[in-house]
């Protein structure tokens, strides 16, 4: 039996796929399961106990070929990835992804069998063309966990738990154990991670919330470390010029590996709706998280540890990457984000 799971992005989307893939193993224990990933979310399932093989798409970087001229070398590249994805004749694709960029690939393998949700779908970009066995659509208010555990359910893999298994290893907690000595981290405190930035602008709440929060956490004596991309470098140097108290930060020093080990050793995460999030959710760890034009009960922290710092005005969740008003992240106050901490954390 060959399987092969299509989820290709972003980091939270492949953390909620973990669960089926586990229910996947469960049910064929002795089947070889590839999964077809791209290259920023890979860490995620990279020596995942229920998989087999990986196949890693290059996409963003053929992409950055084609627009600097190296159209040539971008080619020969996705010709040669191609060729391995169809060294293999698969008896079941499952399509998690459900967008164009999936599907293309979908549509050159070799299979018995391809599998995903038909139409009805929001965002499927008639993914489903591709897909010779269309299970009915579901309601998006079911948490993407859920909507992938339904998917299999309907190919007639059973579930009987939900577990990720998200991967980490002794070598990445050996790693961010160094990497917060190198930092100062004190290792007789508590931890708290902060991930205060996100891709889009409308997920953003301001900095000098954020820095007034880090501080009543190192006033409740505990370490707070910042985390994010190298991208959010800057960010994080605003809210840390805004505090009176010293956190770490480790933005752009982590792989995702040693990012869900460091979450493995925190308390807490405070964030905003972005991938690590769901890293750190699967792990087990309590998050807050404030939520502004998104759906928490569609893509917030897994599980029931948690707290949503929401406000329930009319217009949320609009779903939208630009607002001018911004009334859903604007006015969450610090109070509110300090008061779901506090009931959070064990320290206290």
């Amino acid at each position: 039996m060959n399987i092969l799971i299509v989820k290709t992005s972003a980091i939270g989307d492949v953390t909620h796929t973990l669960p089926a893939l586990n229910a996947i193993r469960n049910h064929y224990p002795n089947a070889h399961i590839s999964w077809l990933v791209e290259d920023a979310a890979q860490d995620i399932i990279r020596g995942h106990h229920a998989l087999d093989e990986m196949f890693v798409s290059n996409r963003k970087k053929w992409i950055t070929d084609f627009k600097s001229n190296n159209s040539i070398k971008a080619i020969k590249e996705i010709f040669t990835f191609i060729r391995r994805l169809r060294n293999r004749e698969y008896d079941l694709v499952i399509d998690f992804q459900n967008l164009l960029k999936s599907s293309m690939f979908i549509a050159l393998l070799r299979a018995k069998k391809k599998a995903g949700y038909g139409v009805g779908m929001a965002h499927s970009e008639y993914s489903y063309i591709v897909l010779d066995h269309r299970v009915p659509a579901v309601d998006m208010d079911y948490h993407a966990v859920f909507r992938e555990l339904i998917l299999i359910e309907k190919l007639g893999i059973p579930v009987t738990k939900i577990e990720f298994s998200l991967p980490v290893f002794d070598s990445d907690r050996n790693d961010i154990a160094n990497l917060l000595y190198r930092e100062g981290a004190l290792n007789q405190k508590p931890l708290i991670a902060i991930n205060p930035m996100a891709k889009w602008q409308t997920k953003l709440w301001d900095l000098s919330k954020f820095s007034l929060v880090a501080d009543q956490c190192c006033a409740w004596g505990v370490q707070v470390v910042f985390t994010g991309s190298r991208e959010d470098a800057n960010g994080i140097s605003e809210i840390q010029k805004m505090m009176k108290s010293c956190a770490i930060n480790l933005c752009g020093k982590t792989s995702l590996k040693t990012l869900a080990a460091l979450y493995e050793r925190c308390q807490l995460l405070i964030t905003t709706d972005t991938g690590p999030m769901h890293i750190a959710a699967s792990l087990g760890k309590k998050v807050v998280a404030i939520f502004g034009p998104t759906a928490p009960w569609r893509t917030g922290p897994f599980g029931n540890q948690h707290a949503v710092v929401r406000l329930d005005l009319p217009c949320s969740p609009c779903f939208k990457r630009q607002c001018d008003q911004h009334d859903c992240m604007k006015k969450i106050t610090v109070d509110l984000v300090l008061d779901a901490v506090k009931k959070k954390l064990d320290v206290l």
